[in-house]
């Protein structure tokens, strides 16, 4: 029991340690970045406002949620807490300025987080419709994978293209040179990562597993990951030359040695530190590495930073 207490204050004094590097770390450097004044006038067509001819598909810094159809998961004040990644519903998300979707899949085609279940992915797919349906001009990339422990729903990919096939931008790498004007009407990349089923070949209407990368780690200690974040992003090629979107996660996860197991408590730790990420890339030398920026439970601040480093790049500013 002795060492038991002794491991937990150990682990509570290490998340406090590195809560206040972060803080020190914002304090002395601030958040400033190329862009970081930029205010759209509308998060629902932010694209349209910059101007989608001036939006290269590498230069867009895509806002992004993690594990987003996950707002009405589970039972409310019960199993909710230590699943629930979004506030938002997949619509509600969209409109905020959300441009990168993750979306999980059990056999039935319930959206699952772990063992938690919720809404089927048709609400997904509804809610992704009428948001396209209502905007002359936002590109959305849909990623749909097996949640690890569960079987591929049958005939999957099937589904997706009769959903979506008139949105659907074909797997083909010279998508990231092209800029969101010579694209439309297509507008939604979909990326479906099956756990045994065929990957979609090139040419196909889906994009295969390989062309979303993500170097994500499972720690609750804000520093590390913000570190870790870095330290990986650095390591990859420059938007300009690479045939494959990479995802920084600005999320912490609860670990079960911890008695805090709830999502939003731990994400918040990190959640703030959006802009002081991005500074932090500038600063480091890799801002031209930043491409899919997600975080949990999305707000105006995130999707406002993410855009305004897109705006300097579509103005040359960076």
């Amino acid at each position: 029991m002795g060492s038991h207490v002794s491991k937990q204050l150990q682990r509570r004094k290490a998340i406090s340690t590195e809560k206040k590097t972060l803080s020190d770390l914002q304090n002395s450097c601030g958040c400033d970045f190329p862009g970081c004044d930029y205010k759209p006038s509308d998060l629902k067509s932010w694209m349209t406002g910059i101007g989608p001819d001036k939006l290269h598909f590498h230069n867009i810094v895509w806002p992004g949620t993690h594990d987003s159809a996950t707002n009405k998961i589970g039972i409310p004040f019960v199993s909710r807490p230590f699943a629930q990644c979004q506030s938002l519903s997949i619509y509600g998300q969209l409109v905020a300025g959300a441009r990168v979707l993750d979306i999980r899949v059990q056999q039935d085609r319930l959206v699952c987080h772990g063992i938690l279940t919720t809404y089927s992915v048709d609400v997904v797919l509804k809610d992704l419709k009428r948001f396209l349906s209502e905007t002359p001009s936002e590109v959305v990339i849909l990623e749909i994978r097996t949640e690890f422990g569960h079987e591929d729903p049958p005939e999957f990919d099937k589904y997706l293209v009769e959903q979506l096939g008139e949105y659907l931008i074909h797997q083909d790498d010279h998508v990231f040179n092209k800029t969101v004007a010579e694209l439309l009407p297509k507008r939604v990349i979909c990326i479906w990562k099956p756990r045994k089923s065929p990957q979609p070949k090139h040419g196909d209407q889906l994009w295969s597993a390989g062309y979303l990368k993500d170097n994500w780690i499972d720690t609750d200690l804000p520093s590390t990951k913000f570190e870790s974040n870095l330290k990986h992003l650095s390591q990859q090629p420059p938007v300009c030359s690479r045939k494959f979107f990479y995802r920084v996660e600005n999320t912490v996860t609860p670990q079960a040695d911890n008695p805090v197991l709830c999502v939003k408590p731990v994400t918040n730790r990190i959640h703030g530190y959006a802009r002081l990420f991005i500074t932090e890339c500038v600063k480091r030398g890799c801002a031209d590495k930043l491409q899919i920026f997600s975080t949990d439970f999305i707000d105006r601040d995130f999707v406002e930073a993410c855009i305004g480093l897109t705006y300097a790049r579509a103005e040359r500013k960076v």
